[in-house]
């Protein structure tokens, strides 16, 4: 059996592929026990996000391709494209690549922390659909911890510097004082609630969050003094805002071109600033062809995160030692664990040995054999029964020019050199 990641990114592939391929949570009760299913496939876990979808799995006596053909019927998606844009890591290329990812490393965003929450939900998520119980569970669990001294001992997470933070710094090119202008936010995840966060740091105070969810886009709008709707009542509140920004999993787009043209015309064409983060896009492409509108996706903020990301390239390279050590601990481990079985089969073939020689001691004892000879007839047979096989084998080894069998056995047992012990 053997690990394996599968997968997309930003640095791989274009938003218009990433989209293409990438699971709503919906999608994944289904999908998960789906590809699971296949023969071969041992353990499975999706993490899909704006920026990467990831299959991390173990499989025995099969390749990749089987899941990357699944990927591409379930997507509809030319094999060909993928494999233009996937990349694989096994085994301990497969443990390192985890550790980066959760740890940021990985990240359009150096050290963004986002991820390592996303990676503990794919694992939930397929531990709860029952697609996780071996070998790749356990690697989840020493990512996890290795993502956390990564956290704590280096500074990788100083110097907020997020996707989110990203989108609110280029508003505020177009905007000189935000403090006037109206922000409209089109979902209410993790990262709809950081872009308030850093909105609000900025100045601004009129806020719109649009959620499917109503009751959540309340609870949101009301840590900024907001208000709230749905995303049906989108087109009513548009022409308010100056700046959109949206986050959704949603499978189709929520905002299209003949809703910003009709909010354009009674903004008397006042500029509109859009950011959309989400994967799949939650805004039309063609709403980028409209004169009065700046409209960016995740892939457009590279340059404003390239810039700020510079602080913390000391600190990965710390990281990238911790992971170094722990993806190397990680396989030693696992390996150590594929000898279990063989050790517990020895223990078991050696008590029982020692009960068949111990019991033929009793009944001689019973008879009134000398204890001494029977003691002795014990130790006799019991050792030539436990050296008896591998004393045959070890010779058929050295006759056949498998020299190094000998050296296992002196490693095995402690054995001395014989050239030390001529000397």
């Amino acid at each position: 059996m053997s690990l394996f990641v599968l997968g997309i990114n930003h640095k791989t592939a274009p938003v218009a592929i990433r989209e293409k391929v990438a699971f709503g949570p919906e999608q994944l009760q289904e999908a998960l026990p789906m590809a699971s299913a296949r023969p071969g496939v041992e353990e499975l876990a999706v993490v899909s996000t704006c920026n990467r979808t990831e299959l991390y799995c173990s499989l025995s006596n099969v390749g990749i391709d089987c899941l990357l053909e699944w990927v591409s019927d379930y997507h509809n998606v030319s094999l060909s494209d993928l494999k233009r844009c996937v990349y694989v890591h096994e085994d301990e290329e497969a443990a390192s690549h985890m550790m980066r990812v959760a740890s940021g490393l990985d990240s359009l965003v150096l050290g963004e922390p986002q991820i390592l929450g996303q990676l503990k939900d794919a694992h939930s998520v397929a531990r709860n659909l029952g697609t996780l119980g071996g070998p790749l569970d356990r690697l989840f669990q020493h990512t996890f911890s290795v993502a956390k001294r990564v956290r704590t001992e280096t500074a990788i997470g100083e110097n907020p510097v997020s996707v989110a933070f990203a989108a609110v710094s280029m508003a505020s090119h177009i905007f000189a004082d935000m403090s006037s202008n109206t922000a409209l936010l089109i979902g209410a995840g993790e990262t709809i609630e950081l872009v308030a966060r850093h909105l609000y740091q900025a100045g601004v105070r009129s806020m719109i969050v649009a959620n499917r969810t109503l009751s959540r886009a309340r609870d949101l709008a009301e840590m900024f003094h907001g208000s709230a709707i749905g995303l049906s009542d989108i087109p009513a509140y548009l022409e308010q805002a100056d700046i959109i920004i949206a986050s959704t999993a949603s499978p189709l787009p929520i905002l299209g071109k003949g809703a910003v043209e009709r909010a354009l015309k009674k903004r008397k064409h006042r500029p509109m600033f859009m950011v959309d983060i989400a994967v799949p896009r939650d805004i039309e492409q063609e709403v980028d062809e409209l004169a009065d509108v700046y409209l960016y996706t995740v892939d457009d903020l590279r340059q404003v995160i390239d810039d700020n990301m510079k602080s913390r390239e000391g600190a990965a390279e710390e990281a990238e030692h911790l992971i170094a050590a722990g993806a190397a601990d990680f396989m030693y481990h696992l390996r150590a664990l594929d000898s279990v079985s063989v050790l517990k089969t020895f223990r078991d073939q050696a008590e029982g040995l020692r009960d068949t020689e111990l019991t033929k001691a009793m009944k001689r004892l019973e008879k009134g054999d000398d204890p001494e000879a029977v003691l002795r007839l014990l130790a006799h047979g019991l050792t030539n029964k436990l050296i008896h096989h591998p004393t045959v084998q070890v010779r058929r080894a050295s006759a056949e020019g498998r020299l190094e069998v000998t050296g296992w056995l002196r490693d095995l047992f402690q054995l001395p050199d014989d050239k030390l012990k001529q000397d």
